[in-house]
């Protein structure tokens, strides 16, 4: 994990003339996904590079500890060894960046990694009321204090979207300057929910404000929202944590998440980061791709690359 940023005072001219070209912005996001592509032996190492950087997810109303074990299983093993072995790559030690569950699972999620011997796979929980983020301050910090007690090294919490839409931008900030402080050593993510902020600006002053309060990683979505990461989106973000970075020096980092689901979807985000952020930006310490459906897919295609067919059903075990 990268050096954590420590925030900054808040700066309200931060936020002052901020103008966003869309048309410039969409062209420079098309090109992303229709002219960088990747073949043979390079699309497979992009992919495995995807693997290292997925929070393993889930996030269902009817988890119980058997899936939450089989979770923790699959993320230390993403890719069947002979496929890892086929590559020369079975001694890389290539497991997913982190689970991802809600807060009552995070103890299983202890319980399971321990139980498959990958303990060094971190345990990010949701927290603060997620997906709304509608519960009082007091409650979504106490949520984040019981998640890092029960042994989560990593924290997404969800902004406060009242306090953006009506420009209350000071008001994020303290709020996730506390939510900063609950987390302790855990480290913070801050979602954006960016289909909830009404314009690509908001996106931009968010990003800027999480950073400045604090936040190690900003990432773009819930995964509930009616839209989640979007390219557009990203490259809005991305250009806030070059910002950020060149005004402060220090690196925050940034998760897609929400609709990302294909093996060409990870290429084209580890793109955006290698083209907008640099190289550090596409490993784990500081990129992540949340996702519960794409490991599958990126398995699928490493299948192909070795055997030259597409797995049935039955050749592939469950994510």
């Amino acid at each position: 994990m990268a050096d954590r940023n420590p925030g900054v005072d808040y700066d309200e001219t931060w936020l002052h003339n901020i103008y966003i070209n869309l048309p410039a912005v969409k062209r420079r996001a098309d090109t992303l996904a229709t002219r960088r592509t990747v073949k043979k032996q390079w699309q497979a190492a992009w992919l495995l590079r995807a693997v290292t950087c997925i929070d393993l997810t889930t996030l269902s109303g009817d988890d119980t500890y058997s899936n939450v074990e089989r979770l923790c299983f699959k993320a230390k093993h993403p890719i069947q060894n002979n496929l890892l072995k086929a590559l020369n790559m079975q001694d890389k030690g290539i497991s997913t960046a982190a689970v991802c569950v809600y807060p009552s699972r995070v103890a299983d999620c202890v319980k399971a990694l321990k139980k498959a011997r990958a303990m060094h796979i971190p345990i990010a929980s949701v927290a603060t009321g997620f997906p709304a983020g509608q519960s009082p301050l007091k409650t979504r910090l106490e949520e984040i204090r019981c998640a890092v007690a029960d042994g989560a090294t990593e924290i997404d919490i969800v902004i406060n979207r009242q306090f953006a839409l009506s420009g209350n931008w000071e008001g994020v900030y303290d709020e996730v300057k506390q939510m900063r402080e609950a987390c302790g050593d855990a480290h913070l993510k801050a979602i954006l929910a960016v289909g909830e902020l009404g314009s690509m600006v908001n996106v931009y002053k968010a990003s800027l404000i999480c950073m400045m309060a604090g936040s190690d990683f900003i990432k773009t979505s819930t995964g509930k929202e009616g839209v989640n990461a979007t390219l557009p989106v990203g490259l809005i973000m991305c250009r806030a944590i070059r910002d950020y970075y060149e005004r402060t020096k220090y690196k925050v980092g940034f998760k897609a998440a929400g609709g990302i689901r294909s093996a060409k979807d990870a290429c084209t985000w580890l793109s955006l980061m290698k083209e907008e952020l640099g190289d550090e930006w596409t490993k784990p310490a500081l990129f992540r791709l949340g996702a519960s459906s794409l490991l599958g897919d990126i398995e699928r295609q490493i299948f192909h690359h070795v055997t030259g067919h597409y797995a049935s059903g039955q050749e592939l075990p469950l994510a």
